[in-house]
Order: structure tokens, then sequence, then C-alpha cells
């Protein structure tokens, strides 16, 4: 017997579906931070020196950080073609954005301080805002539209067609709970990068990311809260019809979907995923009180958990749903039927659970040898600060 055949093609289904939920989180945990200071840059950092206080606490790590993002990635494009196929190609004007946004911040960082022009400065520094603010939003605004479902049908021949128009690409994605949902994401990891500063900073630079941190924590709870009540009352949700097919090819016109009543009916069928919002809304109540408190570490640690309360709130509540369609409820993307196959699901786990333990340790080494606050006299006065 194979060795791929003792575990299920059920059981690797799933197994992906959760680690494409650790990816997300992964990225959100590290790279989150990045975006979060990134943001605040303008706002924390009033002179030169702060600011260039500011760089140094992400410049060292916002590479490795990026690592989350680029498996995620491959992740989507292994293990689940359709959903690569459909969020690509609807939503490819939108992820131009949120890739243009990201460029600027390598370039911000190594341009900024190859002249001593303030102006020259303060242009990158907006650069960095940007390159930081926009990516958080904008990937809040594509959960929204995830649950919100998205107008696409599959052919007979399983051909992804995306039923908006050009411009409704980008400016169609920009529906009231979709933009509500990325100011959740945007204020989450403001807090996030406050939370970072906190720990790494020293002084005014300190001071006033847990002054910020704290209004946008307080900004997250309440948006979040509402987004919750929204996705109650004001979007439908969707369900699979009939006898469902764990195990069956992977055809997302093979099993039946219905559209209508509530998201939220998913914690009446499983009540144990109600752990995570409660973890959210635990996160960020702690988040903001350590802020508020003046604690460094355990801040940092409840932000993480809010993050990852929130994230897996949003897989837990679509289960076993990955990308609905508005148009033909039946070509929705689920994850019975939006898989590679079973072999390549497998050996695709191999390599997870070789080489993710492994990224893990290094990642975890990296931040023990930069452990430590960015001080202004080691920003002025040491030549290994080139940011």
């Amino acid at each position: 017997m194979i060795l791929h055949e003792f575990l299920s093609f059920e059981f690797l289904r799933v197994v992906w579906w959760v680690l494409l939920g650790v990816l997300l989180i992964g990225f959100a945990l590290t790279d989150g931070f990045d975006m979060g200071v990134g943001a605040l840059l303008p706002f924390v950092g009033k002179t030169d020196v702060e600011r260039r206080v500011v760089i140094n606490t992400i410049g060292p790590v916002w590479e490795g950080n990026q690592v989350w993002f680029i498996l995620g990635g491959g992740a989507i494009f292994a293990a689940w073609p359709p959903l690569y196929a459909v969020s690509f190609s609807g939503f490819y004007l939108a992820m131009f954005a949120v890739l243009a946004a990201l460029i600027l911040r390598p370039v911000g960082f190594k341009y900024r301080s190859k002249r001593d022009s303030q102006r020259w400065r303060n242009n990158w520094d907006w650069a960095l805002f940007v390159g930081g603010a926009a990516p958080a939003l904008l990937f809040g605004v594509a959960v929204g539209n995830v649950l919100l479902g998205v107008p696409f049908h599959l052919t007979e021949d399983l051909m992804p067609m995306y039923d908006g128009t050009f411009y409704g690409k980008f400016l169609g994605l920009l529906r009231p709970f979709a933009i509500l949902s990325g100011v959740v994401s945007l204020s989450m990891l403001l807090m996030h990068g406050a939370a970072w500063l906190t720990l790494k900073t020293e002084g005014m630079v300190q001071i006033r990311a847990r002054n910020i941190g704290t209004v946008a924590g307080i900004v997250a709870a309440a948006t979040y809260a509402l987004a919750g009540v929204w996705l109650a009352f004001g979007v439908d949700g969707f369900a699979m019809v009939g006898e469902v097919v764990t195990d069956g090819p992977s055809n997302p016109l093979y099993n039946e979907v219905s559209r209508g009543g509530s998201w939220l009916a998913a914690y009446g069928e499983r009540p144990w995923i109600a752990i995570a919002p409660l973890m959210g809304f635990a996160g960020i109540a702690m988040a903001v009180r350590g802020l508020r408190e003046g604690h460094e570490v355990s801040t940092l640690l409840w932000s993480k958990l809010a993050i990852t309360g929130i994230i897996a709130s949003v897989g837990l509540t679509m289960f076993p749903f990955v990308l609905p369609s508005t148009v033909d409820p039946t070509s929705s993307l689920s994850v019975w039927d939006a898989t590679s196959s079973h072999l390549t699901l497998f050996v695709m786990l191999v390599a997870a659970v070789i080489f993710m333990p492994l990224i893990m340790l290094y990642t975890a080494w990296v931040y023990k040898v930069l452990w430590g606050k960015v001080t202004e006299e080691e920003v002025t006065g040491s030549s290994d600060s080139v940011y």
C-alpha cells in the first residue's frame, strides 16, 4: 500500500485548510507589526532621529517576515488551484495595489537616508506609511469580500469566469461591509505595531505608540463587534445542501450549495468555535490594558492572541467554504472540492512537516539575536544602523 493512502483525502483536505490558516496567521503576526509600524511612522516619530529609531526596529526583520506571505501564496497555488485562479483573476487590480504598496517598503528603507534633505526623507517616510497602511487596509477589505461572496462562476469544464466589470475588480470590492472589515484589519495591525514599538523603543516614541495603539485597539474591538452584528443580520451566508461528499473529486460543481440564512449559524452547529472571537476580544482588551499600563512583552503576546482569534473566527465561521460565489452558489469553492489531488496534498504535507519547523526555529533564533531596544544613541552612533 502506498504511504499516502494511510492518510485519507478528507483528512488531508482539512489539514491543508488548517495549514493555510496557520500561514495567514503567521504572516499577520510577523509582517503585521511591520505594516503597523510603517503606518505609525509619521505619527510616533517627530524628528529624523526618532523616525530612524522606528525604522530600525523592523529594518532587520521585515524581509524574514515576508517568508510567511510567500509561503501562503505558494500554498494557495499548489494546494488550492481553483482558489488561486479565481482570486488572482477577480482581485488582480487590488492585488496589484497591494504589491505596489509593499514595494514601497524596501525602496523606502534603502533610499530614505541617501540624502540629508529633510523634504526627501519626509517624502519617503510617507511612502513607508502607504507601504504599511494600504496593505493592512486592503487585506481586510479582501476578507470582507470573501464573506460577502464574489461574483464568479465555473463553466462546465471548470474554467473560472469573473462576472464583475474591469473597474469593478477594484472599485466593486469597496462595499460597505468590506470597508468595515478593512478598518478592523488596519486598526488591529496599528495596535500590533504599537505593541511592537512599546517593546523595542523608549522615551517619547514609546509614549506616542502607546497612546495611538490604545485608541487603535478600542477601534479594533468596536469595529470587530459591529462586523459581527452586521454579519449576523445583514449578510447572507452559504450552506451545503443534501449529502456532502468530503472525499470526492476536486470539482466545485459536485456539491450543491444554497445561499441564505446567516453565517453565524455555524456557532449553533459547532458551539466550540466561539473560542475564536472570544480570543479576539480578550486579546484586544488585554493588549489595550498593557499599552495603558506600560507592559511590554505581555502586550505583544496579547496582541498576537487577538490577531489569531480574529483571523481564526473568519475561517471557522465560513467552514467549509473558502470562496463563495454570489452569481452561482454551486460554483462556490469549499474545503471538500477545491484542492489538489490526494497525492499532491500528501507530498506537500511531508515538505511542510520538514521545512516549517526549520523556518520557525530560524525565525526564533533571529529574534533572540536581535532582542533588545533600539535607542537614539545606537542609531546615531553605530555604523551598523543604515536606515
